[in-house]
């Protein structure tokens, strides 16, 4: 694909695709092309462990995978489609250490923020040239689909997106509204505030992190302690308490073979462990084992857990945390000045008293980007001219708050908006009722009513997968 779509550039950039033929071809209907978002999750990785990850946010189901090609791209500097690189194996490693205290905003005194970040973007222009990086923005990532929905000789695609890649699908429909077939748009990001102030996007996301959250307190509060053993009817203190335990002191793991190579936990490890557990009720039993065991000093489970944390809306050193971050960069409007992100660290921190602390100064490798992007389109995301698209939300998902998909469904120009109750990020493949309505938006067109409200499938449970004597 071409680097830039405008000017006299004539560099290249290979796209890796992958192509799920319909189970049905008598009854195929066409090709859908789908993002699992990050930004930064490889769509053909993705694609390749489907039949795998059944039961799992944006899974298809056996009618779709009928009727349809499913398509997947790597957004360019994702997975096969020339992956950004900005560190060396070394500085991953030192980063994934336990250099982060929870209790400063940002993990590290400011400072040592501003020199990580320095390194950070300098490996980045090391790795990759300046203009590769400002050519990463979402509006060439739907350029490039029409190059693969041409070379597909399909007049118009359907398609699925979760959650950046809701940023992707609408981008794709305000470009080329009339090779839109159908589109459903799943844990939407408010493509205003993606495009718009940086600092309010990122506080919005600890703010719903830090909800979700407090909903597992508040179900193993309620289920008693009988059900719930963790903090014996006060789980906030007692995880405040293991937190700034396992930070003073952290638990060394031995080595497990197939499982890990060792290492130690401690608190800040732990918090990013329990925020992303949390923020999915299918893995509160699983979370509270895990803190259960680390109370009574087994840190080997939440260790394990800590090391699967893939995907993060703050900084971790993650496979995918490079690319999250230049795909991010290329696209926001992000404060040069320190003083802005000084302030959105006091906000954070006081919005969301745990997971704020995460999520101060997360945007500094975005306010030294060497790469900006200059010409990165910055119109309302209407789809004007595109058929109605189905926007799908939770409604306490701890990455997209729900208000986001209302303002997504404001600024769509048609747009239909069906509500999951619960705790999680991504409903279509999770929910009975979600299916149904995302299957037959997608293979006939139809939609439910405007405001529809599907209820979990199962209640939210805190009790551990493994009793205990308590």
């Amino acid at each position: 694909m071409p680097q830039e779509y405008t000017g006299p550039d004539d560099a290249q950039i290979p796209l890796a695709l992958m192509r799920h033929r319909a189970t049905d071809p008598d009854h195929r209907i066409g090709s859908l092309i789908f993002n699992p978002g990050g930004p930064g999750v490889s769509a053909t990785e993705t694609l390749r462990n489907l039949p795998n990850t059944a039961g799992t946010p944006g899974a298809f189901s056996p009618a779709v995978l009928a009727r349809f090609d499913v398509i997947a791209m790597d957004p360019r500097g994702v997975g096969g489609s020339r992956a950004v690189r900005c560190l060396t194996d070394k500085q991953r490693a030192d980063a994934a250490g336990t250099a982060f205290d929870p209790a400063v905003p940002g993990g590290k005194p400011l400072p040592q923020l501003l020199a990580d970040a320095a390194a950070f973007t300098h490996g980045c222009i090391t790795h990759q040239s300046k203009a590769f990086l400002a050519s990463l923005s979402t509006d060439n990532v739907a350029r490039d689909i029409d190059q693969v929905r041409s070379a597909l000789g399909e007049d118009k695609i359907t398609y699925y997106g979760l959650s950046y890649g809701t940023v992707v699908g609408p981008m794709y429909a305000t470009l080329f509204p009339h090779h839109v077939r159908q589109m459903v748009l799943d844990a939407p990001v408010d493509t205003n505030l993606w495009f718009g102030n940086s600092l309010t996007f990122l506080d919005d996301v600890a703010v719903a992190s830090e909800r979700t959250l407090n909903a597992w307190f508040k179900t193993c509060r309620s289920e008693g302690s009988a059900v719930c053993p963790f903090g014996a009817g006060n789980p906030q203190a007692a995880f405040d308490t293991l937190i700034d335990t396992l930070e003073a002191k952290p638990l060394k793991i031995a080595p497990a073979k197939g499982a890990t190579p060792g290492g130690q936990l401690d608190g800040a490890m732990t918090l990013e462990t329990t925020r992303a557990l949390a923020g999915d009720q299918n893995t509160w039993p699983l979370l509270t084992s895990a803190l259960l065991a680390a109370q009574d000093g087994n840190g080997a489970p939440l260790y394990t857990l800590w090391r699967a944390v893939t995907v993060s809306p703050f900084p971790v050193p993650t496979a995918m945390y490079e690319a999250h971050t230049a795909i991010r960069c290329a696209d926001w409007k992000t404060p040069a000045g320190i003083a802005a992100h000084k302030a959105a660290a006091i906000k954070a921190v006081t919005g969301a008293r745990r997971i704020g602390p995460r999520a101060a100064y997360s945007a500094l490798n975005c306010a030294r980007w060497p790469a900006p992007n200059k010409d990165r389109f910055t119109k309302p995301l209407t789809g004007a001219g595109a058929p109605p698209a189905l926007v799908v939300a939770g409604r306490l998902d701890p990455v997209t708050p729900h208000h986001w998909a209302e303002n997504m469904t404001r600024t769509l120009d048609s747009a239909v908006l069906l509500t999951r109750e619960g705790v999680g990020h991504g409903s279509y493949g999770i929910n009975s009722c979600v299916d149904s309505a995302v299957d037959a938006a997608l293979i006939r067109g139809t939609h439910p009513t405007d405001g529809t409200v599907c209820q979990t499938d199962k209640p939210a449970t805190t009790r551990p997968l493994v009793p205990t004597n308590r």
